[in-house]
């Protein structure tokens, strides 16, 4: 983030003696990234926050990666991954079930009723998008509140944890990065603020506006961190309850933004997928296809063109509305499609004919474009329908030919 807020009591200046009611000092910590040279926040603490009384290793829910080989297309179904109320015993955190990887970027998907761990990934930035449900996301920050549509972007080593609220699951779309996850720098001026021709700006962002402060001994903090050979998991026990911050101030805190908010950038032709940027991280990116209206010129073909991603793999999550392109792929909502570079794909066989004339597309989607190929995790290969890549041609060994 590069938006400065200060919520609750803090000191005058920075780096100063700020004392409690009873006279002893708060706990200043710098929460920082890349080694004290880009945004931070300060948080002031009524314990210390290094404070441990044990630790245990953590098994982390399975992280298998296979290659997508052979090279094809896939579509995988998230809602059977969680059938029936099997969502009753799982929470948003340990729940989640890996559909894809690579060493930049992990995207789960997780049905759940149950409140989370307390829990804080230190590998990366954690970009969750609620499909479905509500929750409140308590913080060391504060709380967000946050539903349906939302985005939700937590900085790195954030101390947090997923409360389910209301009567539906709460349905998750998480993309774990091991860097930071931004605004796109092209929708920023050099000094952090937002231009006028980003599709959103800094009054659609929702962040924590006051402490969150809780009591509690011994409480347990499970930690997702790097170990060898990849990622690796810890239980900390600290002494005091890690929300414990009496006030902070920075550029570095959680935040939600609504997909809703998204303003969504069109032309008289087909635009590009850059137009739909809503996220970045290091070799990949988040866009969102929004509903719209679409390409104005008398002789416009509003589905995309064919298209080779020479660079990079495709995700498309589709959450609501009818994805005109995808008509008769037996996708819709809940699917995932993954178009892998090195395979041209497009529009399903006589999309193109019925999108013309159209004036506007109902659809909300969710992409991730990754710069290095993406493997399959466990829930990818269960979720499969192992027909898609034949779907353009009527053919193939799932169709018989």
């Amino acid at each position: 983030m590069a938006f400065y807020r200060r919520v609750g009591s803090v000191p005058p200046k920075r780096h100063t003696q700020h004392r409690r009611p009873d006279g002893g000092l708060y706990a200043e910590e710098l929460m920082g990234e890349e080694g004290f040279s880009s945004d931070s926040a300060l948080l002031y603490h009524r314990g210390i926050p290094s404070a441990l009384v044990d630790a245990r290793p953590w098994e982390l829910p399975d992280q298998t990666l296979t290659p997508n080989a052979p090279l094809v297309p896939r579509h995988i179904k998230l809602h059977d991954l969680f059938p029936g109320e099997e969502h009753e015993g799982t929470d948003p955190v340990t729940g989640r079930r890996l559909v894809l990887g690579n060493a930049d970027v992990r995207i789960s998907y997780a049905v759940s009723s149950l409140t989370s761990p307390y829990y804080r990934n230190a590998t990366g930035d954690e970009c969750v998008f609620v499909e479905r449900g509500a929750a409140t996301v308590e913080t060391v920050f504060g709380a967000l509140q946050v539903g349906r549509g939302d985005y939700v972007v937590i900085p790195r080593a954030t101390t947090h944890r997923w409360v389910p609220t209301g009567d539906e699951p709460l349905r998750t779309y998480a993309i774990e990065a091991t860097s930071h996850i931004a605004p796109p720098k092209r929708y920023l001026s050099r000094y952090g603020q937002f231009l006028e021709h980003a599709p959103y700006c800094e009054r659609d962002l929702r962040a924590p506006s006051e402490p969150l402060l809780a009591e509690g001994t011994d409480v347990e903090v499970y930690v997702k961190h790097r170990g060898p050979g990849g990622l690796a998991g810890t239980v900390h026990v600290v002494p005091e309850h890690p929300f414990d911050v009496v006030g902070w101030d920075g550029c570095l805190y959680p935040y939600a933004f609504d997909v809703a908010d998204f303003e969504p950038i069109t032309g008289r032709v087909h635009q590009p997928p850059p137009v739909h940027q809503v996220f970045e991280g290091t070799n990949f990116v988040i866009c969102n296809f929004v509903p719209r209206k679409v390409d104005y010129h008398p002789l416009a073909v509003p589905v995309p063109y064919y298209h080779s991603n020479v660079d990079s793999d495709e995700v498309m999550f589709y959450v609501d509305g009818d994805y005109e392109a995808r008509r008769g792929s037996g996708i819709g909502r809940g699917s995932v499609s993954l178009h892998p570079g090195g395979h041209s794909h497009g529009p399903q066989p006589g999309a193109v004919e019925r999108s013309l004339g159209a004036e506007a597309f109902d659809e909300l989607a969710v992409m991730v474009d990754t710069f290095r190929p993406l493997d399959l995790g466990e829930a990818g290969t269960a979720g499969d329908d192992g027909r898609y890549a034949w779907s353009w041609s009527g053919r193939g060994p799932s169709a018989g030919g």
